[in-house]
């Protein structure tokens, strides 16, 4: 389902190159459940947004699907991570001047569905995630857990064929934690795949994989 080929990413300093990625080679097969794992500052975050395509800044060959996404435009790039991705990010990216109802309903509204089906997604999620009560309130007058909770509703609401998740737990406390590994468990028995950033071993250990990565090298890979 994604394929990387030789990528790298890198920042120029002068005649300097300071590299965060290097010669990442890896295939994440459909349905899969990978956790990436690292010391900090490794490159576990790069790499997860490079899969995001959030960043656009990089070399090398990034297939997923039938797509090439190092050869498409930026424009292109996005209609396929609003199709296939859901992104849980390490300081939540909610949007400040919508509730928590809104902020939920706005990955809906890019496909397209009917605002009464998408009522009722939301309210579905809403009350899985236990966050009803919460509905009517803005991003600064919940808590970093809530916050965070709220962030994974919505990367789940619209039923992504990838979840990518940076840190998914590391604002909640244990009990929240353990419920959100097991949503995604039982999503990804369903057939989501999920790649997920931790530093958590109980949490790797819900995946089938594990990507280790240390100076920017998948460990496994030569260096030179």
């Amino acid at each position: 389902m994604i394929v990387l080929r030789n990528v790298e990413k890198y920042f120029e300093h002068g005649p300097t190159k300071t590299f965060v990625l290097r010669r990442i080679n890896a295939e994440v097969k459909e349905g899969e459940f990978i956790s990436i794992m690292g010391p900090s500052g490794a490159g576990k975050s790069t790499l997860l947004h490079l899969l995001g395509m959030h960043d656009s800044a990089w070399t090398g060959e990034y297939y997923l699907a039938d797509h090439a996404i190092h050869k498409l435009a930026k424009k292109d790039r996005m209609e396929l991570y609003k199709k296939y991705f859901g992104f849980v990010f390490q300081s939540y990216h909610l949007l400040d001047s919508l509730t928590v109802y809104e902020n939920l309903d706005i990955p809906l509204s890019y496909r397209n569905i009917k605002k009464g089906e998408r009522d009722s997604i939301v309210c579905d999620v809403l009350d899985r995630f236990q966050i009803v009560g919460k509905k009517d309130l803005y991003p600064n007058q919940l808590s970093g857990g809530q916050q965070q909770l709220v962030a994974i509703a919505r990367a789940i609401v619209a039923s992504p064929k990838v979840i990518l998740a940076d840190e998914p737990t590391g604002n909640l406390h244990s009990s929240q934690g353990k419920e959100i590994m097991e949503l995604f468990k039982r999503l990804n028995e369903a057939g989501t795949t999920i790649i997920q950033v931790t530093h958590n071993e109980k949490n790797a250990e819900y995946g089938n994989r594990v990507i280790n990565i240390a100076d920017g090298w998948i460990e496994s890979e030569p260096r030179a």
